[in-house]
């Protein structure tokens, strides 16, 4: 092990982590690496590995895969010194503390730090220091922490918001609304509603060059889970739970959110994983007449005997190879059906409501009245008032009748799919403006397709394409 003059072996490491990054642009562990590099000058050691972890944090216990780096490579024998900021950026829990002592006693490796100088594990009396270094630090974030949701819990009551990294529609102060943001988050709650994929805004939003609130391009995972926050709907939610209402102002009123919410949580809301299977208009939508299952894309042949097979796209059955049709001719068949549907005289019934009206006034009144109720309960319970069982079978109602609510919330926003194309002074462009998911919602909002046995052989006209093998229902 080569040292120095000051008896410090020269292969050394930097680590350096910050358990907040609220800017987004790891400034903070680049000022820890700037004066770790700052001490290895002072101490003339060269630095072979520098080991980062961004916004995480050492107390929640959350996998630091920088540090799990470097203890490896300390355990290999490739470093002998460990440079840090402060103790505190390595460990604050004693169990990690005990690992980092185990992997550096036996291969005197030294700990070396810009604000609480040398950590000297080789020692009894340097380790029982490390110790209580620990001990300390944690009992300083474990204060933190307590005062951190003190503070939230007040703010919570008061309905502000609780800090954080910006939230996707507001400014830095979460409670300023940005109006072109509140904008995008209207168009693409509508464009749910209206049947499109959250991969198919997604894409529109990156075309229009919009960027999350750290300035990443959004995917379809992260939009879904900006259109799933409550605060959307200017609702708090502490700990978990959904609490009162915010101050700040809110893109969606509450029944828009909640039918937006439940479509993006509905089981049946399956997206075919990317480079399986490809969108097409009667992937999932067609049905086959012989078993009743929707059909999927595929390729079929002629398989003429003497011929060489000639192949083109088609649909066929998901299970099974009942039959098969091109799917070419069938998707023109089929949206001819729905453009000439849609220029006749009685299309403005298309948009007529297809379902009773929902008591959005009522349910929020219910909401509000069994959100008291269980404030109420929990406030009795927590003085001594009322006793575990009788809290339970009061709560039980309170929660049956909130979640209820949410219920009928949670279909009280409907867009009509085909809106964009009833009045429109040229139908078909509408239509090819349509996205490909916007397309389907329009076909099953007005018809059943199903596909039936085809007549063998040429049809009349000369051709192999039989329409009549082709059920529309209209719903």
């Amino acid at each position: 092990m080569a040292v120095n003059a000051m008896s410090i072996p020269t292969r050394a490491v930097i680590y350096c982590r910050i358990s907040r990054d609220r800017e987004g642009a790891e400034l903070g562990v680049a000022r820890q690496r700037e004066d770790c590099e700052a001490l290895a000058a002072q101490f003339g050691v060269t630095i072979v590995a520098v080991y980062e972890d961004n916004d995480l944090s050492a107390y929640s216990g959350k996998p630091r895969p920088g540090y799990r780096a470097m203890l490896e490579d300390l355990r290999e024998g490739r470093a002998d010194t460990v440079l840090a900021w402060h103790t505190d950026r390595l460990h604050r829990s004693p169990v990690e503390l005990e690992e980092y002592i185990d992997v550096c006693e036996p291969g005197n490796v030294q700990t070396r730090t810009v604000k609480a100088g040398h950590l000297d594990l080789s020692t009894a009396t340097g380790r029982m220091i490390a110790r209580q270094l620990g001990v300390q630090a944690r009992y300083e974030v474990e204060r933190m922490v307590e005062r951190q949701r003190r503070k939230r819990d007040e703010m919570a009551a008061a309905g502000r918001h609780f800090g954080g990294r910006r939230p996707f529609g507001w400014e830095a102060d979460g409670m300023t609304a940005i109006d072109f943001e509140f904008e995008c988050i209207r168009g693409a709650a509508q464009a749910v509603l209206a049947g499109a994929s959250m991969r198919s805004i997604a894409a529109g939003w990156e075309a229009r060059g919009i960027k999350t609130s750290t300035g990443v391009e959004w995917t379809g995972a992260s939009l879904r889970d900006c259109l799933l926050r409550p605060r959307n709907a200017g609702i708090i939610v502490h700990r978990g739970e959904e609490g009162g209402r915010a101050l700040w102002p809110a893109p969606l009123d509450e029944a828009t959110w909640r039918s937006v919410a439940a479509i993006l949580t509905d089981p049946a809301r399956r997206t075919v994983p990317l480079g399986r299977q490809k969108e097409f208009l009667g992937t999932g939508v067609y049905v086959c007449g012989v078993c009743g299952l929707t059909v999927i894309s595929a390729t079929s042949n002629n398989r003429n005997v003497g011929s060489a097979p000639h192949y083109w796209p088609a649909y066929r059955c998901k299970t099974r190879k009942h039959l098969s049709r091109r799917r070419d001719l069938l998707d023109d068949h089929v949206q001819l059906e729905v453009l000439g549907r849609i220029a006749r005289p009685d299309a403005i019934e298309l948009l007529a409501e297809r379902e009773d009206p929902v008591d959005v006034r009522g349910a929020q009144k219910d909401m509000r009245e069994a959100r008291a109720t269980l404030d109420q309960l929990a406030t009795a319970i927590g003085s001594g008032a009322m006793d575990l069982r009788s809290w339970q079978l009061a709560s039980e109602a309170a929660r049956k009748r909130l979640t209820d609510a949410e219920a009928v919330l949670a279909r009280a926003v409907k867009v009509n799919p085909v809106a964009g194309l009833v009045g429109a002074e040229d139908p078909l462009a509408a239509w090819n403006a349509f996205d490909m998911s916007r397309r389907k919602a329009v076909v099953r909002y007005l018809m059943t397709v199903t596909l039936l046995p085809a007549r063998k052989g040429r049809q009349p006209g000369g051709g192999y394409w039989d329409p009549t093998s082709i059920r529309i229902d209209w719903k």
